[in-house]
């Protein structure tokens, strides 16, 4: 009844989210951000089956778990959080690009060696083309998708479903709050605009008025 799925691009990032709730799944959705929250852990992603797109940059995430179950994901991006060791048999095979900078396993002793050697479809490591990768003609279909997900700037506000940190409690309650506020202001507007044609009037008025003799 929400119609998610007619919203591919579901955005809750920067909402102080410390946690991913588990939910019904959500296989409508593609591209899911949950960048610059408090988040500690990946988990409960397994409802959104058809994820090509996710970014957790910015979070407090200390390791790389729980990904398997997204078999679609073509772009991640773990930026920027607090990961030490990397095991990269917790990432998708599935996965075209691959951001992790500004974490400490990027200091490992062949860092760069070893996820190369354990994506084999992966083009871009920590905003870096690899040298001989899959071009991007040969990607899965011959789709151009990945290719815009991995364009997609993780800041530009679009048209996108945008949803506040208790979506993971009452999404039907954050729903029906949007609404009442969207008709709260729709209502001050129209006051506003009589108010404006009130004024008008009176001194319409006063102009028309004859002069006192």
């Amino acid at each position: 009844s929400m119609e998610l799925p007619s919203h591919p691009t579901l955005r809750l990032d920067q909402e102080n989210i410390c946690a991913v709730r588990r939910l019904q799944s959500l296989q409508g959705i593609q591209r899911l951000h949950l960048q610059q929250n408090e988040i500690e852990r990946i988990e409960n992603l397994s409802c959104f089956p058809n994820l090509r797109f996710l970014s957790l940059a910015g979070n407090r995430i200390h390791r790389v778990e729980n990904l398997q179950p997204l078999q679609h994901l073509c772009v991640l991006d773990l930026s920027h959080n607090q990961i030490q060791t990397l095991d990269t048999a917790e990432l998708p095979r599935s996965l075209h690009r691959l951001d992790l900078t500004g974490n400490e396993c990027t200091q490992q002793h062949g860092y760069r060696e070893l996820v190369v050697g354990a994506l084999p479809h992966l083009l871009q490591l920590d905003g870096q083309h690899i040298p001989g990768g899959m071009d991007e003609e040969e990607e899965e279909g011959g789709s151009s998708s990945s290719e815009d997900e991995g364009q997609e700037s993780l800041s530009e506000p679009g048209n996108f479903f945008t949803a506040g940190k208790d979506f993971f409690v009452d999404l039907p309650r954050e729903l029906a709050g949007r609404s009442q506020q969207r008709r709260r202001e729709a209502l001050k507007e129209h006051q506003t605009r009589l108010e404006e044609l009130e004024k008008l009037q009176e001194r319409q008025a006063l102009l028309l008025s004859p002069a006192p003799l």
